[in-house]
Order: C-alpha cells, then structure tokens, then sequence
C-alpha cells in the first residue's frame, strides 16, 4: 500500500477577508489538517502557519463585531 499523501490546502478565489463563514470553516480545516501531516522541519510549515494566523485573526475579528 502506497503512503498516505498529506492533505493539500486550496487557495481561496478571494482575499481572506472577503470568504463566506463557511468557507474561512473549510480552509481553516484545510489548514489545519495539512500542517498536522507535515513533518515539524518542512520549511513550507511556516506559510501555511501564516495563512492559518490570518484566517483565525478574522475570525475573532468577526466574532468581536458580531457582539459589540
């Protein structure tokens, strides 16, 4: 049986900011589940650490709108 290929992460077709609920859920996840597979000394790591940073900044971003 081949190796399990880690999961690939989408590039959304707009900027952070502009995605749906639904889909900053989904990329998060992506995300999430592409840096669990990677091993901790891939250098693509630290990208894909960014993106997760900024995709959970808007959601706080968001969440403190929502209750002000």
């Amino acid at each position: 049986m081949p190796p399990a290929e880690p999961e690939t992460t989408y590039q959304p077709k707009h900027p952070v900011s502009a995605l749906t609920s639904y889909e900053l859920r989904d990329y998060r996840k992506s995300l999430e589940q592409a840096l669990k597979a990677l091993p901790e000394h891939a250098a693509v790591r630290q990208q894909l650490q960014a993106k997760l940073d900024s995709v959970l900044t808007e959601v706080e971003d968001r969440a403190r709108l929502a209750h002000a």
